[in-house]
């Protein structure tokens, strides 16, 4: 039997498994919830304990697998497969991670920061076709990216290579975004960054808009009434498409990808999306 590949995203609110071939196929999949209580002290123990018991479940050793690979949200220490700094973990200190899980179930492990494994995972079965040269893009919660050049990941001297969402696209903004510095990519393009975008213009504006009833706007909302001709919703969704669409320009003048790959919750809004972004990508 072919050896096997075992992958985790891990996430705030979901830890997410799969079973994969060799070749990226997946076989099979499961999903626990992410325990960040105690300062996340269960989240390794937790994932250990699922990892056996499917193996055991599936009737599969450690022999079975190349390896497992991870990704994960915070500052990932590759060498050590330490994680720092993934507070929606409740993982301010640093985590000891692969150690603990490669001594537990015995198979070599990997771990990177989760959008650049995304970027990775995109590069060889998904949207970026195997190229080369990718940027990918994930619009959700926060804006996270990865960047593959010449067939290489970007990681940077510390790590930090690809942090797209924290690239300054306005300098005269007064709130301060999650990481300190003002006038992030972040801070407009997210889910969230949409919804704060969607309360600035109704606040300025005068125009009726369904929004204004909503008590707690997301960026569906503003994408699901803007496919009704909301007014005020497309006046979001522009301004929101013109600050992506020119990062993306600057982006390509450094990068010169082949293509861009945009994912996370926002880029459900599918053609809409990418249509907007278009017009602005000059």
């Amino acid at each position: 039997m072919s050896k096997k590949l075992l992958g985790i995203d891990l996430g705030g609110t979901t830890v997410k498994f799969g079973i994969l071939t060799a070749d990226g196929e997946v076989q099979e999949k499961w999903a626990i919830e992410t325990n960040t209580f105690e300062n996340g002290s269960h989240i390794v123990p937790d994932i250990v304990e699922s990892l056996k018991h499917r193996l055991e479940l599936y009737g599969l050793t450690a022999e079975d697998f190349i390896g497992i690979g991870m990704g994960s949200p915070g500052a990932v220490d590759r060498e050590n497969k330490t994680v720092t700094g993934a507070f929606n973990l409740n993982w301010a200190e640093t985590q000891e991670v692969g150690s603990v899980i490669e001594k537990e179930l015995g198979i070599p492990f990997a771990i990177d920061n989760d959008a650049n494994v995304a970027a990775l995972g995109e590069r060889w079965v998904g949207a970026g076709a195997n190229n080369r040269n990718v940027v990918f893009v994930t619009l959700g919660t926060g804006v996270g990216g990865g960047v593959i050049a010449d067939g290489n990941l970007i990681h940077g001297v510390a790590g930090a290579g690809g942090e797209i969402g924290h690239i300054n696209v306005n300098p005269h903004e007064k709130v301060s975004c999650n990481c300190g510095r003002k006038g992030c990519l972040e801070q407009y393009a997210s889910a969230t960054g949409i919804a704060r975008l969607a309360k600035e213009i109704l606040e300025r504006e005068s125009c009726d808009s369904k929004l204004r009833y909503i008590e707690n706007i997301t960026a569906k909302d503003v994408f699901d009434l803007a496919k009704e001709n909301d007014e005020l919703s497309i006046k979001v969704i522009e301004k929101f498409s013109s600050i992506l669409g020119r990062a993306l320009s600057n982006i390509a003048c450094i990068c010169n990808p082949e293509v861009f790959v945009i994912g996370g919750g926002v880029s459900k809004a599918g053609d809409m999306l990418l249509n907007s972004i278009k017009k602005h990508y000059l």
